[in-house]
């Protein structure tokens, strides 16, 4: 069964994409946290951060090094967030990896 995000990907669902290629897809949220918050998945289907494996190594920091271009295309140079959700307890809703790129006001911590 797709999850969300591959129907996405599969372009089954719309969303506003803000960035892609070949290995990964940034798009915004729809409840968003911050003025700034896009989400920023990975084409191949990790379940999470947790599922990743020493395969997976160059399209992780493919994927951070993404969030940190589209954090200077998105006007963030006072400073952003990174988040990854990892299972249920984590507060992971979708079942495929995906980190967060939060910005464009002061973040507080803890996070909640």
């Amino acid at each position: 069964m797709s999850t969300l995000f591959r129907k996405i990907i599969d372009r089954e669902i719309p969303a506003d994409i803000v960035f892609e290629d070949e290995l990964c897809m940034a798009f915004r949220d729809i409840h968003p946290q911050a003025p700034t918050h896009v989400l920023v998945i990975p084409k191949k289907e990790i379940p999470s951060l947790a599922d990743a494996r020493a395969e997976d190594q160059a399209l992780l920091g493919h994927l951070l090094l993404t969030i940190r271009s589209l954090a200077v295309t998105l006007g963030l140079a006072d400073g952003y967030r990174v988040v990854a959700n990892c299972g249920a307890h984590g507060g992971q809703s979708v079942d495929h990896l995906h980190f967060h790129l939060l910005g464009g006001r002061h973040l507080g911590w803890p996070p909640g």
